[in-house]
């Protein structure tokens, strides 16, 4: 237990304890009464299960009322588990945040959302939960994010980062990923809650152990403070007896603890004191103790106790992130406390007024206010305190369109992205300071070293270069709170949270940030969860995967990606391009950036290639005009890259590293006298909006399918990519044109360059039988 050092400037503390005991039965009322209203009050005329969690929230309204009833300040922000959204949203309408009519909409449509959601519920809510893990996690990145704000754009001010998340969370990988990468240890703004109730969804955890748990946590350097036992149950370990009932209880595995709480007060006297030899002095203790007395101190947990909790916040070390593990009862308070099936379970309606008799509400009025008092005072009180001032939002700097240099000569897509941000920092050095690149140590594998030569790594504090002076070093690692890169551990979850938060400080502190993340492609669909919610979030940032595909010949199946070409079609959100040449790379990079920080705006997947391809195949056009409408085309989606005299009897639809290949093929079967028009596909994500659009689908541009395949040259096509020909066979509904898609379906091979692409279908050879096929030559 930690010291009490916790005094009220408003009150004593027994007043103080005795307004948040109210408080805290109210939010439990409310979050309970929210969740039933929308299963058995509101019309449901499918009869689907609505669903909610009434234990889950039971177990976070202790730690959730003295947090916001006490402890937080304007400047902090929080993550709530997924399943206490209703508990959230009771503390909000207790707030004034939120309207009582507004918790009668839980899980409908246009409603409260079924879990936190920073940009579709109407009440605060500063990170969006729901996958288990990410809402841990995402309080760690925000505060870097804050972080590196506030060292170059000044106004984020300061803060704790709070993340409550229940213990079954810490069986995600990413939870531990993110407490010990280096770059975490010296975040002292970041507190973590766990509500350890030691219950999963279908049972009670057996083997979950916090003293395990709190040996990780201090090994990776956080500062650990358990709550275990509260205050009665303190004053019963110093009776006669007290020893024996503490020792009973801490060697007692969670199953049989939960089953206590099952028990009547005449099955507690006779299961607590066990059958060893704590039996006699325990059964002694135990008569002592009336029936209310041995009730309420079986359950009298650290977790529930205000007075702990209050001392355990003032106990907080801000030099170094902290963890509270907090022993909680999953249901506390409900008829179904410790049940193991409680997760989702509703209580009756005898139940629920039994519930509201006991926390002071009505069953028939369950909005109605709290009475006038202390409490609401307090509640009043805090509202004000926590009232945040509307964000002022800066407009991103404009970002070019176009650098003005064709490149030339032999290179690949993955060189023209370093140069590109070279390019920004010299053409748009306002855009340049806002840019924040982010990877998992593959920065030198990648083409960021003339970036980070130029920028530097950013680090809180300045660190020495001790090889600033080695002749033979290229890449100079120079650490300070001036830099632009942050490089983190190698781990993809950790790269693509820090990217969701540094693509939120737009909108959580007016301060819009240009946040690109930098990975291998193979390892894209590891990080597709946490960057799906950083989307879903508000976060807009650019991913570059590089290299990618089965272009990388030698490294074998293993680092070959397939699926990820579709990210665009699949992904809302998110705008894919995946470009052939050094030029439309650097037209769909400062396109992707010219989205990030802006309401209006969105986030981006690059998926590059370390191919050296013959620059002069791309045949930019000289021509300003011509020129300019290249480059809207390449960014828009296609374009045609060559056109066959007269009417062509086929297309080839090629997109990024497999360019080269359709232009070869449509010499080939010039060649044989078919006719091929070739079209460059750079996005097929917006290709596919744009086809929907022709349906009334969506509200997306159509031009760009009438510019790089027009009506009057429909012809079969073959598409053809480095990945799953799923991903452009639609192009064949563009004109209802029979379809050939050729791409990449199965694990890759390791070997030459021409070997594994004729061990997939997609060389030369490949492509031109496909299109002899289509168009029934002999």
């Amino acid at each position: 237990m930690v010291p009490d050092t916790t005094t009220s400037p408003r009150t004593g503390r027994q007043e103080l304890l005795t307004a948040l005991g109210e408080i805290e039965q109210r939010v439990l009322w409310l979050s309970a009464a929210t969740i039933d209203h929308a299963n058995r009050v509101r019309p449901n005329p499918t009869g689907l299960k609505v669903g909610g969690h009434q234990a889950s929230c039971a177990s976070m309204v202790s730690i959730m009322t003295t947090l916001w009833f006490h402890e937080l300040t304007a400047d902090d922000r929080v993550s709530v588990k997924p399943h206490a959204s209703p508990a959230l949203h009771a503390v909000n309408h207790l707030l004034g945040e939120l309207p009582a009519e507004a918790l009668t909409t839980l899980r409908s449509f246009g409603g409260l959302q079924s879990y936190p959601s920073r940009t579709k519920d109407p009440d605060p809510v500063d990170y969006s939960t729901g996958s288990v893990g990410i809402g841990a996690t995402a309080p760690v990145w925000g505060a870097l994010a804050r972080r590196y704000v506030e060292g170059r754009f000044p106004g984020a001010g300061t803060g704790r980062q709070y993340a409550l998340l229940g213990d079954a969370e810490l069986d995600e990988g990413a939870c531990w990923e993110a407490v010990q990468d280096p770059m975490v240890a010296g975040l002292g703004e970041v507190v973590w809650i766990v509500d350890l109730n030691r219950q999963s969804l279908d049972r009670v955890v057996p083997a979950l152990s916090a003293e395990r748990l709190a040996g990780m946590f201090d090994a990776a350097g956080w500062q650990v403070l358990t709550l275990k036992y509260g205050e009665q149950l303190t004053e019963l370990f110093s009776r006669p007896g007290g020893e024996a009932l503490r020792t009973r209880l801490d060697t007692m595995g969670n199953p049989e603890y939960q089953r206590l709480l099952r028990c009547t007060p005449a099955e507690l006297r006779d299961r607590l004191p066990g059958t060893g030899s704590t039996r006699e002095p325990l059964e002694r203790l135990v008569a002592t103790l009336d029936d209310d007395a041995l009730h309420s101190a079986v359950r009298n947990l650290g977790g529930h106790d205000l007075g702990a909790l209050l001392d355990a916040y003032a106990a907080i070390d801000d030099t170094r992130p902290t963890v509270i593990l907090a022993y909680t009862v999953k249901g506390r308070g409900l008829h179904s406390e410790g049940h193991p099936q409680n997760h989702s379970s509703l209580l009756t309606r005898d139940q629920l007024a039994d519930l509201a008799t006991r926390t002071g509400a009505d069953p028939d009025d369950p909005w109605r206010p709290m009475p006038d008092g202390a409490a609401a005072r307090l509640c009043a009180e805090r509202a004000e305190e926590l009232r945040r001032p509307p964000v002022e939002r800066i407009a991103p700097p404009p970002v070019p369109t176009d650098f003005g240099r064709t490149p030339g000569g032999t290179g690949t897509t993955q060189q023209a992205f370093g140069r590109a941000l070279l390019d920004l920092s010299r053409s748009a050095p306002e855009a340049a300071a806002r840019v924040v690149t982010v990877s998992p140590d593959v920065s030198s594998s990648t083409n960021l070293g003339g970036w980070l030569n130029k920028v530097g790594v950013w680090s809180p504090t300045e660190r020495v270069d001790w090889f600033a002076d080695d002749a033979e070093t290229i890449l100079h690692w120079r650490e300070n709170p001036t830099g632009q890169h942050v490089e983190l551990g190698i781990a993809e979850t950790n790269l693509v949270g820090l990217l969701g938060e540094l693509g939120a400080t737009w909108s959580r502190w007016g301060q819009p940030l240009l946040p690109i993340g930098i990975m291998y492609d193979p390892f894209v669909n590891r990080a597709l969860e946490p960057w799906q919610f950083g989307i879903y979030a508000g976060g807009q940032s650019l991913l570059v995967g590089t290299p990618s595909g089965v272009t990388l010949a030698p490294e074998g199946g293993a680092h070959q990606s397939i699926t990820t070409p579709s990210l665009g079609l699949e992904q809302p959100g998110c705008t894919t391009w995946e470009p052939a040449f050094a030029q439309d790379a650097e037209w769909c990079v400062l396109a992707a950036l010219s989205l990030l920080g802006r309401p209006d705006g969105g986030s981006a997947y690059l998926r590059l290639s370390t191919r050296p391809v013959d620059q002069s195949l791309a045949a930019v056009p000289a021509d300003p005009a011509a020129r300019e409408r290249r480059r809207r085309q390449a960014v828009a989606g296609a374009y045609g890259l060559r056109r066959a005299e007269g009417t062509p009897d086929v297309t080839l639809a090629a997109m990024g590293a497999m360019v080269p290949e359709a232009l070869a093929a449509a010499d080939r079967l010039a060649s044989l006298g078919v006719a091929a028009d070739v079209v460059c596909v750079t996005s097929p994500g917006l290709l596919f909006r744009a086809t929907q659009a022709r349906r009334g689908l969506d509200d997306a541009p159509q031009w760009v399918l009438d510019q790089a395949f027009p009506a009057d040259r429909a012809a079969p096509l073959v598409t053809l990519l480095d990945g799953h020909p799923h991903t452009l066979a639609f192009l064949g509904t563009v004109h209802n044109t029979p379809v050939t898609p050729l791409g990449v379906s199965h694990f890759g091979q390791s070997g030459a360059l021409d070997e594994v692409y004729r061990h997939h279908g997609i060389d030369t050879e490949s492509v031109v039988r496909a299109a002899l096929d289509l168009t029934h030559r002999p």
